[in-house]
């Protein structure tokens, strides 16, 4: 029979599959289950089942509070493994390649934490081919994601921020992907200990021979995978190899990423939007009068709370999880939109599809862009699938005037 055991509080934060997890044992029978954690008998079977039912290779049969760690965990690259065996003319490349940049998220993870031991913190000196400042920080993981992915032996070409040329892999060395990344996002918060991430598209190779503009310039629907990685009071990778999206929580004890977030889907409605209001001044008409009835709801509607960390990974990754939405439009200063199309709005809108959202320019999906460059800026809006409806309204609003 199932109980569940004492839990502590903190663990309402966690996902009711994996409180599901933590909560459940199997005891002698005759035990009565009792109901601790907000979880009554009935919800935790019914979570027990729909964990055994979708979540690959789960078993619940030796518990945690058996041996004092689970004996059954899914790992990332377990996961990924599953998730191969199901297409039967796959090489592996992928998954080699993507066990490759887990080893780079785990360097990247603890040199962010002992960074200021490790005199990591301020700037090394330079700018990069955007004419940003770069950290000490960013060099670190540029060339641990460059060498991570060049050791692979899966990937023909890179597209990094910090690198204005394509980085093409050795010839004895090449594979059959590009791999497109922002090494470290939110970089201008490492000093303020604010969360901060990496964010990666892979798209698979189009022509036979050297690397060409055809095979850099693709659109997002032509990507295979795509994630982050979350470097906050937790390391997590969420991932979508075009199957949904899961996360996986790194456990520092055993080196691994923990699957924690199974099948991951956006709230179809959210009580957060997500901008930058110091730039509100140069805003369109449309976007001004969307976010002033947030702030300031008609009577007997919700108004929506503004969180704005100003790292994507991190903002993305709060609207994921609740909902809402995140903006970052076009200004007066940027009038064609200032993130990076190859490594931040692909990869983002590709999960927030896989997971049920929507994101969006204002006048097309994000996916749908053929970029000219492989450092061309755009525009974003993305998040639950009832609010960027909303905020598309108020921009046909403004066409038809």
């Amino acid at each position: 029979m199932v109980h569940i055991i004492g839990v502590r509080a903190n663990y309402r934060l966690l996902p009711l599959e994996r409180r599901a997890h933590i909560c459940a044992c199997s005891v002698a029978e005759g035990s009565d289950p009792c109901h601790i954690g907000g979880l009554t008998k009935e919800c935790l079977l019914s979570l027990i089942a729909n964990l055994r039912q979708n979540i690959p290779g789960y078993n619940m049969s030796q518990s945690s509070n058996t041996y004092g760690i689970e004996t059954n965990a899914m790992t990332l690259q377990r996961f990924v493994l599953h998730e191969q065996r199901k297409h039967p003319s796959a090489t592996g490349d992928l998954t080699h390649l993507l066990t490759s940049l887990l080893t780079a998220f785990k360097a990247i993870s603890s040199s962010v934490r002992k960074a200021g031991l490790a005199h990591l913190y301020g700037i090394a000196g330079n700018t990069n081919v955007q004419g940003e400042e770069v950290k000490k920080l960013d060099v670190l993981s540029n060339e641990l994601m460059i060498n991570m992915v060049r050791s692979s032996y899966t990937s023909c070409a890179m597209v990094s921020e910090e690198n204005e040329n394509v980085i093409e892999v050795d010839e004895g060395k090449q594979g059959k992907y590009i791999v497109t990344f922002d090494p470290l996002d939110g970089s201008s918060n490492i000093d303020c200990l604010v969360s901060i991430g990496t964010i990666f598209g892979i798209w698979r190779k189009q022509t036979d021979g050297p690397v060409t503009q055809a095979d850099l310039l693709q659109s997002g629907r032509a990507m295979v995978a795509a994630g982050y990685c979350l470097y906050g009071s937790a390391t997590m990778v969420v991932l979508s190899t075009g199957r949904g999206v899961n996360g996986f929580m790194l456990d520092p004890s055993i080196g691994e990423f923990i699957l924690t977030h199974p099948k991951m889907r956006i709230p179809e409605k959210g009580k957060y939007y997500s901008i930058n209001e110091g730039y509100a001044k140069q805003w369109p008409k449309s976007l001004a009068e969307y976010v002033h009835t947030r702030k300031f709801p008609e009577p007997g509607k919700k108004g929506m709370a503004l969180r704005y960390v100003g790292s994507m990974v991190a903002d993305v990754h709060r609207t994921m999880l609740n909902g809402g939405i995140f903006l970052y439009p076009a200004t007066q200063d940027a009038p064609k939109g200032k993130l990076r199309y190859l490594y931040e709005c692909a990869p983002m809108a590709f999960l927030v599809e896989q997971a049920g959202g929507i994101a969006t320019t204002g006048e097309r999906a994000v996916l749908d862009h053929v970029p000219t460059d492989i450092h061309e800026r755009g525009l974003i809006y993305l998040g639950s699938k009832l609010d960027v409806e909303e905020m598309l309204s108020f921009f046909e609003k403004y066409k038809e005037q």
